[in-house]
């Protein structure tokens, strides 16, 4: 391993699909080219907080105590006693955060006097920027809804939350929130101090929702092919999606409507581009590229219509699969390029820490990717994702990836779906095999007691009952019949 620190920049997208990077992401796609791609990594949880908690610990939220975005406090906050990336590497990295700061833990981190990071979150500030500037904030109220959203598991509330509803950001680019942040990035890049090794955090709020945005990203893209699955509510997919914000919102929309909320989607995903871009070539006009371990991800993904259904929130393949890239300095050579075994988004910092020697005081749950990326061992056999909620537990989804086939399990109240999907031939997931129940029935049977070890191993809130295959067949298969 080197004997310099090396730079790490990790640069995180907020709710961006994977397949959007394609024809649009130019600057994205390059770095791509340079790094070691992982074709099969999936979040810890498709919600924004919970997802970030986990990823910045190397631990499944179950352990970290964040298992929802806000609300319920004990449920909403990571254990302040966790080890993390800003802690571990502070002491050594010049390390600076800029953009969206969801490691939510109390006392706040950037509050902490124990911190040396420097703290450029976005929260506050770019409100403050705003109102000097007598500007607006993109979105407002004609681009929200009235969702039903659960609270303890019991109480049923109202609550005001995006919809896919797109509009021209009148105020311009220069006061657009990605904007903003990437200006704080490329700040960050040139006032580093430059007797250390450097860390940028670049968490960009693109392209989570409101889909405002200026010119010329809003027209951009003229033309869209849609993925077959959108506007399509399959049959055998759950029902119990409409209870939560992605059905309830999701199922408003037609597929010709998805067609324009694409194109501004897209538009958003170009814009992050652009940052992403401008990123880079500051690190090379700074001479700091080819020292730099560059991570780029996302928090999760986006169903953008996919199953008929809006946000994330759920264990499709649209919601909780993720880009990862990583592009090492040049001094380092990976022996492969791609990388086809399941990955966890928990495996992040324990690969950072491998990489750059730094060394924990407690284990992670997350496994360092430094043996694959080696070429030296397969990969895990199994991941495990969660949902519990948004702000407020009562919209459950536990989810099992084990080779080819990923197993969900809705509950909400006193329902419990199941499905099953081979996600190499069925990659949309139209088709749910858990009512073959003589071809499926072992391997459902297996993947859920998986399941169950990995609940109980994390002290989840939760438990699947051993009967709960034959139960879902008897609620169910009548209907489906």
């Amino acid at each position: 391993m080197r004997k310099e620190k090396p730079n790490v920049i990790l640069i995180m997208a907020d709710q961006l699909r994977l397949d959007a990077i394609g024809v649009h992401t130019p600057n994205i796609n390059r770095l791509k080219e340079n790094s070691v791609v992982f074709e099969k990594a999936y979040c810890a949880s498709p919600i924004c907080v919970p997802a970030r908690g986990a990823f910045f610990t190397g631990m499944y939220p179950n352990e970290t105590g964040c298992i929802i975005n806000r609300g319920e406090e004990m449920h909403s906050l990571v254990s302040p006693d966790l080890d993390h990336l800003y802690g571990l590497m502070d002491n050594i990295w010049d390390v600076w955060h800029t953009g969206k700061q969801h490691l939510k833990m109390e006392p706040s981190l950037d509050k902490s006097p124990d911190s040396q990071t420097n703290w450029r979150k976005l929260e506050g500030r770019y409100e403050a920027f705003l109102k000097e500037h007598h500007k607006r904030r993109p979105g407002g109220p004609a681009f929200q809804g009235i969702v039903p959203e659960m609270a303890y598991g019991m109480i049923t509330r109202p609550k005001s939350y995006s919809i896919p509803a797109v509009g021209r950001y009148e105020e311009g680019q220069e006061f657009f929130i990605d904007e903003f942040i990437t200006r704080d990035a490329l700040k960050a890049i040139r006032e580093r101090d430059r007797n250390k090794p450097f860390m940028l955090n670049v968490m960009f709020h693109a392209p989570h929702p409101p889909l405002e945005i200026p010119d010329p990203w809003f027209d951009l893209i003229n033309t869209i092919d849609l993925p077959v699955n959108v506007g399509e509510w399959c049959r055998n997919q759950s029902p119990l999606q409409l209870y939560n914000l992605t059905g309830a919102i999701g199922t408003r929309y037609s597929r010709e409507d998805w067609k324009q909320i694409w194109k501004v989607y897209l538009g958003l995903v170009s814009l992050l581009d652009y940052g992403v871009g401008q990123i880079i070539d500051e690190l090379k006009k700074e001479n700091q590229y080819d020292n730099s371990l560059i991570i780029f991800t996302s928090d999760h993904g986006e169903m953008l219509g996919s199953h008929g259904l809006w946000q994330k929130m759920c264990m499709y393949e649209e919601s909780v699969r993720t880009p990862l890239f990583m592009k090492f300095p040049a001094d380092f050579k990976p022996a492969v390029t791609s990388c086809s075994s399941l990955v966890s988004s928990i495996d992040v910092l324990p690969t950072i820490c491998d990489y750059t020697q730094i060394q924990p005081k407690s284990p992670m749950s997350g496994r360092s990717l430094m043996p694959l990326i080696a070429g030296s061992i397969k990969g895990r056999e199994r991941i495990f994702i969660q949902y519990d909620g948004n702000g407020g537990r009562g919209n459950f989804g536990r989810c099992i990836v084990d080779g080819d086939y990923k197993l969900i399990v809705d509950m909400f109240k006193n329902e419990t779906y199941i499905e099953l999907y081979n996600v190499i031939n069925d990659p949309q997931e139209r088709n749910n095999l858990a009512f073959q129940k003589l071809i499926y029935r072992a391997r459902i049977e297996q993947m859920l007691q998986h399941l169950r070890e990995h609940m109980q191993a994390t002290k989840d809130l939760l438990e699947l009952p051993n009967q709960i295959y034959d139960q879902f067949l008897q609620d169910y298969t009548e209907l489906m019949s």
